[in-house]
């Protein structure tokens, strides 16, 4: 049987040097806290004093008005944006107007009509988590999405308006978003 080498368990020097960052409002010692929203340093101070600051600096940028542009609505400047979603175009005028420019992807693909409602179109949209689906313009009317990029083709087995391109372990391939359909087919 093997001895326990003891000076395993014992407190190393350096850990005892540990050097404490204070509060730049009350002067007291800063740590590591947690919450819902993720980690972030606070003062040990907490009740009395509030400062926080974030764990990771992000890069921000500053609003940046873009001249000689007016806003379709109320007529305000535009401005370069930053947001939860990324960089933005929106109006100076915010609180009161709500305009946002929306990134023109009519180039990339084509117009796709909601097989559901057969008057708005299949727009791309992002969840608040980053994720793309794809949802019908005419919401709150007409509710319905579908997660993956849709095909402007009939499904030939069941004649839903609209087919769906998935990856796979196979490989790429175009189904039916019906759940009572089984239509496939490679790419």
């Amino acid at each position: 049987m093997s001895k326990i080498d003891q000076q395993l368990f014992t407190v190393h020097e350096h850990a005892l040097e540990k050097e404490f960052e204070l509060c730049p409002k009350c002067g007291c010692e800063l740590s590591l806290k947690h919450s819902k929203h993720g980690s972030f340093i606070g003062c040990n101070n907490y009740p009395t004093c509030e400062y926080t600051r974030p764990l990771v600096q992000h890069e921000s940028i500053e609003t940046q008005v873009i001249a000689g542009s007016s806003c379709p609505e109320c007529g305000h400047e535009l401005a370069v944006k930053s947001g939860r979603f990324g960089i933005f175009i929106g109006c100076t005028h915010y609180p009161e107007c709500h305009h946002i420019e929306k990134h023109d992807h009519s180039d990339e693909a084509e117009a796709i009509t909601c097989p559901h409602c057969l008057k708005g179109l299949l727009e791309s949209r992002t969840s608040r988590y980053g994720k793309t689906f794809f949802s019908c313009n005419a919401y709150p009317k007409c509710k319905y999405i579908v997660n993956y990029p849709p095909i402007n083709e009939s499904c030939p087995d069941c004649g839903f308006g609209i087919l769906v391109e998935r990856k796979g372990a196979a490989g790429n391939r175009v189904e039916c978003p019906q759940k009572m359909c089984k239509y496939k087919r490679s790419l």
